[in-house]
């Protein structure tokens, strides 16, 4: 039986060259290597941009490293092991951030010992997957969202995802014109308002932004609510994504099953890795609802690349945020694994997640 030999931990902070805002000038990975008693390695990650990197750190090296030394190195298996063991902490959150780290080495570990790529091991269903361009850009002016719309038309993306959620609504709906004119008829337009609203002023936001004809709005209103956003769905008729905020795969049902979501996001970290995103990825399909990942399309992307089609359900978009990617950023010790080009992600040739901090 193969088991845990040791896991480690260390925080990288990675800086931005576009920043997500005056104060969020960097984001906190905490990079982790595993050691199996069979002598195999694996390097994954945990990921926060702000709040919470050195709890992350903490709960990896004082709780979970020690619960899954000597424990049989099966990602699901430990997996419900370890949320079992951690959830008095909580049930997602920060422990489920921090989980992540620890699945995401098992399975590079996993994969690595096979000679494979993740997709690879996870049964590879497709050569690429369409890829939105998207930005933290609701600080930027006009010009300057403009320009950056431009620069994805340029790169050969056909769907775009803008910011919304201005203390004045007159603002937003400028902006999401200029943008919707600048895109044409022949693309996409998303919008998340990254929880801004409440049920009333995301009510007359949609009204607003409606004839704009966003293909989703995403997080509009405070994740923990529920009944809102079950409430919204009835009022409107753009259909509602969620998923950057919401860390389990009971959540995920709640949401579909009261009709809240038409469209899920699973962010991999936050859901805490491989494991519990390929549980819910088969949820979304029993319910026929499309799951596009949230962030890290050098990680998603890959997974996306494996996920079964659901007949009649899109495939999953990838999203790649303008200028954040780590290899980008310069902070993979090799070439990255995905490349995007034309509007479209596929991987490179790579072991693993191929995901290694410097």
């Amino acid at each position: 039986m193969t088991t845990v030999a040791s896991l480690d931990a260390r925080i990288v902070r990675v800086p931005l060259t576009r920043p997500w805002a005056s104060d969020v000038t960097s984001v906190g990975v905490i990079a982790t290597h595993l050691v199996r008693s069979d002598g195999a390695e694996g390097w994954g990650f945990s990921w926060t941009p702000q709040i919470g990197t050195e709890a992350v750190l903490a709960h990896l090296t004082h709780d979970i490293a020690p619960f899954a030394v000597g424990r049989i190195a099966a990602p699901a298996e430990l997996w419900d092991a370890a949320w079992a063991h951690i959830h008095e902490a909580g049930g997602g959150g920060i422990t489920t951030i921090a989980l992540a780290g620890l699945d995401l080495a098992l399975w590079d570990a996993d994969a690595r010992a096979a000679g494979l790529s993740l997709t690879d091991r996870l049964g590879r269903r497709r050569d690429s997957v369409a890829a939105y361009g998207s930005g933290v850009n609701l600080h930027y002016s006009l010009d300057e969202l403009l320009a950056q719309v431009g620069r994805w038309i340029d790169h050969g993306f056909t769907a775009v995802k803008i910011k919304v959620g201005l203390p004045d609504l007159d603002r937003d709906i400028e902006r999401v014109r200029a943008v919707r004119e600048l895109l044409g008829d022949g693309r996409e337009l998303m919008i998340d308002a990254n929880q801004r609203w409440t049920l009333g002023t995301a009510t007359a936001a949609m009204e607003a932004l409606r004839e704009f004809r966003p293909a989703w709005i995403e997080e509009p209103m405070r994740a923990d609510d529920l009944a809102a956003h079950a409430e919204l769905a009835r009022r409107i008729d753009v259909p509602i994504a969620v998923g950057e905020n919401v860390h389990t795969i009971h959540r995920f049902a709640d949401y579909l099953r009261a009709g809240a979501a038409q469209i899920v996001q699973p962010n991999i970290v936050r859901v805490g890795g491989v494991t519990p995103f390929l549980r819910i990825a088969g949820l979304a399909a029993e319910h026929r609802v499309p799951l596009h990942p949230h962030l890290l399309p050098e990680l998603s992307g890959q997974v996306a690349l494996a996920l079964p089609a659901a007949p009649g359900v899109a495939e999953p978009l990838a999203e790649d945020v303008e200028d954040a990617g780590f290899g980008t950023l310069g902070a993979l010790r090799d070439p990255g694994p995905v490349v995007i080009a034309d509007g479209r992600l596929a991987d490179a040739p790579h072991l693993g997640l191929g995901l290694r901090f410097r």
